[in-house]
């Protein structure tokens, strides 16, 4: 077994794209939940209002 630098470094791009597509999902999954916060609170607030 031996270690190629030249290979190390053609293979950081391939890196670079999977840490690329895990920070975007992890956006999606944030943006997705922080949607959800907000319509449901809008709806909690709204039927609060209607009990009174």
């Amino acid at each position: 077994m031996s270690f190629n630098p030249g290979a190390f470094v053609d293979n950081l791009y391939y890196m670079g794209v999977g840490m690329l597509g895990i920070l975007i999902v992890m956006a999606v999954i944030i943006a997705i939940t922080s949607l959800l916060n907000f319509v449901s609170s809008k709806a909690e607030k709204k039927r609060e209002k209607n009990n009174k």
